[in-house]
């Protein structure tokens, strides 16, 4: 589900001193419920994954498409990611931040920032933009927590804009909706998996 940028802003992430040159793009809830320690269970799963291969069809082919224009124009050169276009967000992170533990992406072009028993941030740059994959783990008011999840982005110039303006219906009908459920079910399935069989 859509979530206002409020629902992200009003709360004290950390992200918020690492990049407030940053615009919150995106703000979704998860459909996911979890004790305190499924936070980190939660992020790995989603960094292990492979959308473009293993996720929904739709998402695909999209992805497929995007990484045919992007070898066409040159927007995922070398030259045009963190490190070389932009300078990594990893150089902002306060001591407190910059040994925290955090996953690995195997497969998407996401690196750590930082993991903390409420909050995860990973970084990616190309030719169109500067983002960061935020999520953050909120108490339900039952005992539990949710999860909610915030791009932001930082666009290269005009045409990063326009780019980003012209994906959001994409985004928006699109690849959201069909990750969160694929999160979905891969969550109550290793939630299953889990759960001891009784004797």
């Amino acid at each position: 589900m859509s979530l206002p940028k409020t629902a992200h802003t009003s709360r004290p992430w950390r992200i918020h001193e690492l990049a407030p040159d940053f615009r919150v793009e995106d703000v979704w809830e998860l459909r996911w419920r979890g004790g305190p320690e499924d936070f980190p269970r939660l992020v790995a799963m989603i960094a292990a994954g492979d959308p473009a291969h293993g996720g929904p069809r739709a998402v695909r082919a999209l992805i497929a498409l995007r990484e045919r224009l992007g070898a066409v124009l040159g927007w995922d050169a070398d030259d045009t990611g963190v490190g070389a276009r932009v300078a990594t967000l990893r150089d902002r992170l306060p001591e407190d931040l910059r040994h925290a533990p955090a996953p690995t992406f195997p497969v998407l072009p996401f690196t750590s920032l930082y993991l903390l028993e409420d909050e995860f941030a990973a970084e990616l740059a190309n030719g169109t933009m500067h983002g960061v994959l935020h999520l953050g783990r909120i108490p339900d008011g039952a005992g539990g927590f949710r999860a909610q999840m915030a791009v932001l982005v930082k666009p290269n110039g005009l045409f990063g804009r326009a780019y980003m303006a012209a994906i959001k219906p994409f985004r928006h009908l699109i690849v959201y909706p069909a990750l969160l459920r694929e999160w979905e079910r891969a969550w109550q399935k290793r939630s299953r998996d889990r759960t001891p069989t009784p004797a």
